[in-house]
């Protein structure tokens, strides 16, 4: 049996998505994580511990199981997250040596990549990166990050025996920042729950959320930080045609400006007359939130990098069609035209036509929706994870990258 240790330093895969540090890639842990143990891996997932008191140990199912590491204060933000990593990784060395021999270490983000190149030498397994987003990337959507990071990510990249894109978007970004990495560059798309996330009836979900039955509904679902583009969901409601739309924004505060962002946005919301069309929605669990997904008449992703797009994967799943910014992943997963609508630059009146142009045509709509969620279904985590099990056995046979 196959025998995986899955980092995840900064955020665990059991925490709900949508506030602090959790979101896509939690979803992504602990979706690959039970995927692989479905299917026969052995996986570990190792990520700080940042409650006293939540147990050190979790079976999630048979096969998966998180693991809890004391690393610096439980409240400890993630800028100051660096400051720990040696205790973390003298954590995770002393618990997979006191364990069964593991067979390959798969990191995900540049913090556990850290923590990840570390153990690859001590123990001479290989190291398979998934970083989700890039420092240089997230810059170039006006999101700056640390020098140290993005030296950080050189040195994580240099040492892979596999990196992990979730599609060819990614893989265009990354060949852009780092060109032909040593190890091999692999396509490993995330993918939906799809005993969650499918089509189901509109009034049926607006009666059990609660949202009215007949006015048009622009779904927002993100984290309240200013790479997600709150404030301009929000714009383009108000520059809308469609004056008796609702935005419902589910999400919370998030990173160092999480809570200057999700003030922006309700002080946006007075300025601009909304107070009757927008509602704030907490984070919500999965088998709520795809409930709210079948409420919406559309669903706004106007993120300024996007690595991947879960939401607009989910949204999809669920035959809603999806307004985008096109940008990463995202041009992947909206067909333009077809399952939705990508939108050039930042303006709001732009992004307001193109949600126009699917509320004011039903017909329309219900096309673009059906052929969504068509497309949704080749996204299955079991996919995913025989994909990674395969990379898996290849990488058990091959020389290390040397570093």
């Amino acid at each position: 049996m196959t025998r995986v240790a899955m980092i995840s330093l900064h955020t665990s895969p059991l925490a709900q998505p949508g506030a602090g540090d959790s979101g896509g890639m939690n979803v992504y842990v602990r979706e690959v994580g039970s995927a692989l143990a479905q299917a026969g891996v052995d996986v570990t997932t190792y990520t700080r511990r940042t409650c006293a008191d939540t147990d050190p140990e979790v079976l999630v199912e048979p096969g998966h199981r998180v693991i809890h590491l004391p690393a610096g204060p439980c409240h400890l933000p993630k800028e100051a997250l660096p400051d720990v990593l040696d205790e973390f990784g003298d954590g995770l060395a002393a618990h997979i040596a006191a364990g069964e021999p593991i067979d390959v270490i798969h990191a995900n983000y540049w913090l556990s990549g850290i923590a990840g190149h570390r153990l690859k030498h001590e123990l001479d397994v290989p190291l398979v990166s998934t970083f989700h987003t890039l420092a240089r990337v997230k810059a170039e959507g006006g999101d700056p990050e640390s020098s140290w990071r993005e030296l950080a990510e050189h040195h994580i990249v240099s040492c892979s025996d596999a990196i992990c894109v979730s599609c060819d978007a990614e893989e265009e970004q990354f060949r852009s920042v780092f060109g032909n990495p040593v190890g091999r560059l692999e396509i490993v798309p995330p993918a939906v729950e799809h005993a969650f996330f499918a089509p189901g009836t509109r009034a049926g979900a607006r009666s059990a959320i609660e949202l009215p039955p007949n006015l048009p509904v622009v779904l927002f679902v993100g984290r309240m930080q200013p790479l997600k583009g709150p404030d301009l969901a929000i714009r383009a409601l108000d520059a809308s045609r469609c004056s008796d739309a609702v935005l419902v924004m589910i999400g919370g505060a998030s990173g160092s400006e999480g809570d200057a962002e999700m003030a922006r946005s309700h002080d946006l919301v007075d300025e601009l007359g909304l107070h009757d069309r927008v509602v704030f929605v907490e984070p919500q669990p999965h088998h709520i939130l795809s409930t709210y997904y079948r409420a919406a008449d559309v669903v706004v992703v106007p993120s300024r990098s996007e690595s991947f797009g879960l939401v607009a994967l989910e949204a999809a799943a669920c035959g809603i069609p999806v307004v985008a910014a096109r940008v990463g992943g995202l041009r992947s997963l909206v067909d333009d035209g077809r399952t939705g609508v990508l939108v050039d630059g930042r303006d709001p009146s732009a992004f307001a036509a193109a949600l126009d142009s699917i509320i004011q045509h039903p017909a329309r709509a219900d096309t673009m929706g059906a052929a969504a969620s068509v497309k949704a279904r080749r996204f299955t985590w079991a996919f995913t994870a025989a994909r990674l099990r395969r990379l898996y056995a290849d990488l058990s046979s091959r020389d290390r990258v040397l570093c």
